[in-house]
Parts: structure tokens; C-alpha cells; sequence
């Protein structure tokens, strides 16, 4: 990793530069992103209803969901 003043860091960024040799991205995360288990208990027939559609769909029960509660959240 290079090295660099945060002015010429900003000046790179600013005129478009590459400035990835300048961060470190083994050690880089996204705020917010942290993933955290939640505890949900439905219905037996809504998870009939979720299983099927996510079969449909070709993706997990798990992945069905959070696509669904993150198009909601939008």
C-alpha cells in the first residue's frame, strides 16, 4: 500500500485516479452491513407458502425473505 497525504488522496479521488494501491481492502467493510440473526416463528402455512415460491424462484426460504423484506424497506 502507497503511501500518500490525505490532500493528495482527495486531489486523486477528485481528478478520477485510481486510488486503490492506496487503500488497504483486506482489512476495508461497508457500515451497516453487519449481519445480525433474527428470530422470526410463522405459521406452517406461511412457510409451505414461502418454501414453495422460493423453490419456484430456485433460491432459499432464507434468501426469499430477505429479498422480499429489503424490497419492502426501499
Amino acid at each position: 500500500m502507497k503511501k500518500v497525504s490525505a490532500e493528495e488522496f482527495d486531489a486523486a479521488f477528485d481528478a478520477g485516479e485510481d486510488i486503490t494501491p492506496h487503500l488497504d481492502l483486506d482489512r476495508a467493510t461497508r457500515p451497516g452491513l453487519t449481519a445480525r440473526r433474527v428470530n422470526v416463528d410463522f405459521p406452517e402455512w406461511m412457510v409451505k407458502g414461502l418454501d414453495a415460491r422460493a423453490a419456484h424462484l430456485g433460491i432459499t426460504r432464507q434468501a426469499l425473505i430477505k429479498m422480499w423484506i429489503a424490497e419492502r424497506l426501499e
